[in-house]
């Protein structure tokens, strides 16, 4: 059996192959991260209506689509591949979801509170306030697992794989937590879908 085929067969890189480091954050992306927060900045330093809406709604529909994605279609196909498919996928997946993630939580965030300012959901004697309440518990538990858990578990991976000899089993074990934990916090945001709309409708 051959270096290579040891390596395969355990999930370990051989220490004679000359890989390229991985990006932990893409930098060419950055530019398009930072054009993002500038818009949110000014959308709400404006109390801007239209923008607001478009980066609660682009930013929800990014948070919540790529949730549902990567657990209910993505996790599944990746758990019938092989460890070294897995990390090679990996290796371009999760430096993407690196600044992808924390960029539509918090376009998400942010113009959701000041949507609910601008509309007075926040004023305990309005109709919506209430279910606003239940939104943010959601919306936080959602957000506390998506930058304290799914991030983590993305970082710890690419630097996983940074190693001379990546451990194939620990890199598996990562992307198990991080595609199960996007599952359920997609579920969860079906959730959400039921407060908006009741707050829309009310």
């Amino acid at each position: 059996m051959t270096e290579m085929t040891r390596a395969s067969s355990t999930g370990v890189a051989p220490p004679s192959v000359d890989r390229p480091k991985i990006q932990v954050i893409p930098v060419r992306g950055l530019p398009i991260v930072a054009l993002a927060m500038i818009f949110i900045v000014v959308a709400i330093a404006g109390n801007w209506e239209w923008a607001l809406v478009f980066c609660h709604v682009v930013g929800g529909a990014l948070w919540t689509g790529i949730d549902l994605f990567v657990g209910l279609v993505l996790g599944p196909i990746l758990g019938r591949l092989s460890i070294p498919s897995r990390a090679e996928f990996s290796a371009k997946f999760m430096p993407m979801m690196a600044i992808i993630m924390p960029t539509g939580v918090t376009m998400t965030l942010a113009s959701g509170f000041q949507i609910a300012r601008k509309l007075g959901n926040l004023n305990p004697a309005s109709p919506n306030h209430e279910w606003l309440i239940v939104s943010f518990c959601v919306v936080g538990v959602l957000a506390v697992v998506a930058l304290g858990v799914l991030e983590p578990a993305n970082i710890a991976a690419i630097f996983e794989m940074n190693k001379p000899v990546p451990n194939g089993e620990t890199i598996a074990r990562l992307m198990r937590r991080f595609i199960y934990t996007a599952g359920v916090t997609g579920v969860m945001q079906v959730a959400t879908f039921v407060i908006m709309t009741r707050v829309a409708t009310q």
